[in-house]
């Protein structure tokens, strides 16, 4: 057993994919990510610093012996990709019975894809979206891991996810905008969140490419949120605030209820799509492996 999360044989499904930035550069330095360029990919281009990680073996030992610190050897061809996996930790993603909690299937997608980025070279770093993020600089750093690079570092991510847990309010518009205005070097963002958030999240994006990151959003939502399987008088309490509603909930009612829903998901999709944002939605009884395997390499988000 790799962790709770996966299992080896789950990560195994996982080798020779790669996370797509269609639109965003490829990385500011240069790493081992391959590039879509022409050229000859074992010609030396420059050196950077030595991140944890990297593979010992690129290490230019000369330099080192010189400068007393170690130096990476980087060759034409190569890039690194940023990748920052934004995991939305509100109460509201608090939701649904194994196997279908949306924080848990959350967790596992990000170790998932964390685990691409990291085979490939990537630079990943993985953040969690909750209270207190956007406001206090310290429930931030401990809800962050990474930046890293490298294979090795996997065991240490997921034991980190397995820790984290899912409560209170988050403002995804302030968390998106905070994250950008912090420096975060331009790459692939992906959000995975229900997008329960009561100022929206559309300010946000828009820092996040105006940033020059490339975003892809996975839309989470539990199967009894798309088909709410109640009825009758119902006393509903948001997870989030606390704040209670008395409804009943009759064939009328259910109806107008998916009616916004489906409204609600098509202007998400209109909107992402006008700006060039990849919008995937998903319920969360979608075996995770079938959404890496299949629908995100349809959508050209991972390959």
């Amino acid at each position: 057993m790799v962790s709770p999360l996966f299992d080896e044989r789950s990560l195994r499904k996982l080798e020779r994919l790669a996370l797509v930035a269609q639109r965003v550069r490829a990385g500011s330095i240069k790493g081992e990510r391959r590039s879509t360029k022409r050229g000859t990919a074992v010609e030396f281009a420059d050196y950077r610093p030595y991140a944890r990680g990297d593979d010992l073996r690129r290490v230019d030992w000369n330099v080192y012996a010189r400068l007393e610190r170690p130096f990476v050897k980087l060759l034409e061809e190569e890039e690194d990709l940023a990748v920052h996996l934004l995991l939305d930790s509100s109460g509201s993603m608090d939701w649904g019975q194994e196997p279908v909690h949306k924080f848990r299937y959350g967790l596992r997608l990000v170790g998932a894809l964390a685990y691409i980025g990291l085979g490939t070279g990537d630079r990943v770093t993985v953040q969690l979206v909750g209270t207190g993020d956007a406001r206090h600089s310290a429930v931030a750093h401990r809800a962050r891991f990474g930046p890293v690079r490298g294979t090795g570092q996997i065991f240490r991510l997921l034991a980190w996810l397995a820790q984290q847990s899912a409560g209170g309010v988050t403002d995804l518009n302030a968390a998106l905008r905070t994250f950008s205005q912090h420096g975060a070097r331009p790459g692939l963002v992906m959000l995975l969140t229900d997008l329960w958030s009561p100022t929206g999240f559309q300010d946000g994006v828009r820092a996040l490419l105006a940033g020059g990151h490339e975003v892809a959003i996975l839309h989470l939502l539990a199967p009894d949120e798309l088909e709410p399987p109640f009825s009758g008088d119902l006393k509903l309490v948001d997870t989030e605030t606390g704040d209670a509603q008395d409804v009943t909930l009759d064939r009328p009612l259910a109806e107008l209820y998916r009616r916004r829903l489906d409204d609600w998901l098509h202007g998400i999709e209109g909107w992402c799509h006008g700006r060039q944002v990849h919008y995937v939605p998903v319920c969360t009884d979608l075996p995770w492996e079938r959404l890496i395997l299949h629908t995100l390499r349809k959508k050209s988000v991972i390959r």
